[in-house]
């Protein structure tokens, strides 16, 4: 998605208040629904599929 969405004033907040380089925000069952923010520098995102594996991995081995 390419734009500001329903949760990209949520997620300007989360960068702005940890003084972040950039920030993907996953909302489920949010007042506006389920759905994602993102707010990253051009050379990140080439990267966040590799990332977004290496969470879903993570998240596998502490829930199994």
């Amino acid at each position: 998605m390419i734009g500001p969405g329903e949760y990209d004033d949520a997620c300007t907040a989360v960068r702005e208040s940890t003084k972040a380089e950039g920030v993907i925000l996953i909302v489920y069952g949010g007042e506006h629904g389920n759905g994602f923010s993102a707010q990253l520098p051009e050379y990140i995102i080439e990267r966040m599929p590799d990332v977004l594996r290496q969470v879903a991995d993570q998240i596998e081995k502490s829930s199994g």
